[in-house]
């Protein structure tokens, strides 16, 4: 990768890196594991975009995660619309 390349997409990089980071540990705060989410770093060294494999989980994983952002859009509705 060349230097000038690496500098203009560090901001896309750590952008990347962060998003992940809350992706997986805001759903650990509900008691969801998301082992196989992961960034394809590969990609976005050849192409300048960077994109993120959700990998896979078991059915009671994905219920668990439906469950929570149901919950937070109730929530959401209620702080936004009363």
């Amino acid at each position: 990768m060349s230097s000038m390349f690496s500098r203009a997409t560090a901001e896309q990089r750590r952008e990347v890196a962060s998003v992940v980071e809350d992706f997986v540990a805001v759903p650990a705060l509900g008691g969801v594991k998301l082992p196989s989410v992961e960034v394809d770093w590969e990609h976005g060294r050849r192409t300048g975009c960077y994109l993120v494999s959700l990998g896979c989980a078991r059915p009671s994983v994905l219920l668990r995660i439906v469950d929570l952002l149901r919950k937070g859009l109730r929530y959401e509705r209620l702080t936004h619309d009363g």
